[in-house]
């Protein structure tokens, strides 16, 4: 009002009309400009508070770092915090940061929240829901880089934000939610996460978990790497017998699996439907196969030998894909320096490259390759089912050097999607650009303790912040070309193995065999492919290994073509046993002392 009084007062004046002119387009443009704040504030008055969180001050008094997790779901048969994935039946996600949070402080999320796997909160439908919030802990970790960030330390779980201990959370309730109404749903978190009990030596399995010098100091804390062991029968610490160690690489393990010594109880038919291998009865099978291993480790004339599944879980994933990075530190060296050689020492191993083997499926499959490529005389031989992409040009289905968009396959009138998980008939689970927004919602700046993450996190170098540089825009899926360059130069396994052939190739003669179904679910056959065309063409040294293809086969075949996936993978501590003999009996010393090997 006060504007077109004076524009009226200015008419009456006895100015020139160009003056005149002059000022009257100045106060329209500043009335426009008034007119457009007004409907924005208009519009972001219309943004409400869906949902407020507190913690009962019983749980702490100082405040907590971490990302505060909102959790919504209509299942009813689990805890909401269990039921975010990447299906079809996902539970809605929400979340945010919060620093120094105290009991007295309410965290808010509005209708325009960012949220997985809708686009924000506003898109909640009025319905019954179950609601559920979580509190992920972060703490603080002044790196030897100079760069301070802040992480969630892993609790002994394997890095799992929705079981890690100390984490806070709110038992779930029902709510009626009205989209419309202004009411604001209040939720109270009381729990906390238990600390969980390590696992126990036995007569066959022991724990032995070690400080890591290399890595404490990167990490400017304690830190430790534990190996879950798993020694012979006959084994005495003080005979002359030594044994080869195979490294079962692979995620978190708790303890040694697929190993037990009494007999299944688990019923042969229990009902209960499997449908990842469309059968049932699955529990009975794990059990009398892992029984089985056990008869035949104790047999008289099994080969004698040490197996190790190691326990390198670290702030952002439950393992550290076992090589040096520059985010994570220096596993590699820590691992293959550090604690294979205290291992090999307390429980007889033959301490030398030749007596040290690699093998795992999926990120254990990328792991044996990457250390064998990266310690080449430190080991004498790895066998890498269905690993996670050892080419770049084919990460999953994303050409990182060429592509522009991770998330699209862009032309002049359309975009097509990428797809992120196949079934085995072909059928489209989940794209990128869902799975990539489930991470950044779980924790931004790589801290989802997820897939994605973590290959970033091991393969980028540091940001600006202290984060691993992302390799491309979370939301929108750009390439960021620079890091793709560093990827390629520092991890992409193909390529490090092609352009240092001359210097690596006599080491790696005979050492690398590749497994991998053609219908793998995450595309993983993909890179195989180049990998082997490479591999085949090789020259002075020819490769002389082995690759091969499972037809029909998904995630995660190993290279079995006599059984079905479900029983090929409870056998990776046997079934490459006789290859591994060949490999021995060409490289190990004549005076060598190993038992049971038969040559």
């Amino acid at each position: 009002m006060e504007i077109l009084i004076i524009i009226i007062f200015l008419t009456k004046l006895k100015l020139n009309n160009v003056i005149m002119n002059e000022i009257k387009n100045i106060f329209r443009a500043f009335l426009a400009t008034f007119i457009i704040a007004s409907v924005l504030i208009g519009c972001n008055s219309k943004e409400t508070t869906l949902f407020e969180i507190t913690y009962n001050s019983s749980l702490g008094l100082d405040g907590y770092d971490g990302r505060l997790l909102l959790i919504i779901a209509k299942d009813t048969l689990k805890e909401p915090r269990f039921q975010i994935n990447d299906s079809d039946e996902t539970g809605i996600i929400i979340g945010k940061n919060v620093n120094q949070w105290r009991s007295d402080q309410k965290q808010l999320f509005t209708s325009s929240s960012l949220a997985y796997p809708i686009d924000n909160l506003s898109e909640l439908e009025s319905g019954t829901y179950f609601v559920q919030a979580l509190l992920h802990k972060y703490d603080t970790f002044n790196l030897s880089n100079g760069k301070t960030v802040q992480l969630p330390m892993d609790q002994g779980e394997g890095q799992k934000w929705n079981i890690s201990p100390k984490n806070l959370y709110s038992r779930p309730f029902k709510i009626d939610f009205n989209k419309n109404s202004k009411n604001t749903v209040k939720i109270e978190i009381t729990e906390e996460i238990p600390p969980i009990k390590p696992a126990e030596d036995s007569e066959y399995i022991k724990h032995v978990k070690i400080k890591s010098k290399l890595l404490s100091e990167f990490w400017g804390r304690p830190m430790y790497l534990q190996a879950n062991v798993l020694i012979p029968e006959g084994f005495n610490k003080e005979n002359k017998t030594q044994y080869p160690l195979m490294v079962f690489h692979g995620h978190f393990p708790k303890t040694i699996g697929g190993f037990r010594t009494s007999p299944p109880t688990a019923p042969k038919k229990d009902g209960i439907f499997t449908s990842r291998f469309g059968i049932t009865g699955y529990k009975y099978i794990q059990e009398k196969e892992a029984y089985d291993f056990y008869k035949n480790w104790v047999s008289k004339d099994f080969p004698r030998f040490l197996v190790i599944e190691i326990q390198h879980q670290n702030p952002y994933y439950d393992d550290s894909y076992a090589v040096n990075s520059a985010n994570l530190g220096p596993y590699g060296d820590a691992i293959t320096y550090e604690l294979i050689p205290k291992i090999e020492e307390m429980f007889n191993g033959v301490g030398e490259g030749w007596g040290r083997f690699l093998y795992g499926g999926s990120t254990g499959g990328w792991e044996a390759l990457a250390v064998q490529v990266f310690y080449p005389d430190q080991y004498n031989g790895c066998f890498a089912a269905c690993p996670d992409p050892i080419d770049f040009r084919a990460y999953t289905v994303v050409d990182i050097y060429k592509d522009d968009n991770a998330y699209y396959k862009s032309g002049n009138f359309r975009k097509t999607l990428r797809p992120g998980m196949r079934d085995g008939k072909g059928h489209i689970k989940a794209q990128l650009i869902d799975m990539n927004r489930r991470e950044y919602i779980l924790g931004d700046k790589g801290r989802s303790g997820d897939q994605w993450d973590i290959w970033q996190a091991v393969y980028s170098p540091v940001g600006e912040d202290g984060y691993p540089k992302p390799i491309w825009d979370k939301l929108t899926g750009k390439i960021d070309r620079d890091v793709a360059n560093y990827w390629r130069e520092n991890y992409d396994l193909r390529y490090i193995i092609e352009r240092d052939w001359n210097k690596i190739g006599k080491d790696l003669e005979g050492k690398i065999n590749i497994y991998c179904g053609d219908m793998d679910n995450y595309y993983l056959n993909n890179a195989v492919v180049l990998t082997e065309k490479f591999l085949e063409n090789t020259q002075d040294p020819y490769y002389s290994g082995e690759v091969d293809y499972g037809n029909n086969a998904e995630h995660c075949w190993n290279g079995d073509q006599d059984n079905p996936n479900y029983i090929s993978r409870l056998r990776y501590n046997t079934m490459y046993l006789e290859k591994i003999k060949d490999r021995l009996k060409k490289t190990a010393p004549r005076n060598h002392r190993l038992k049971n090997w038969s040559f």
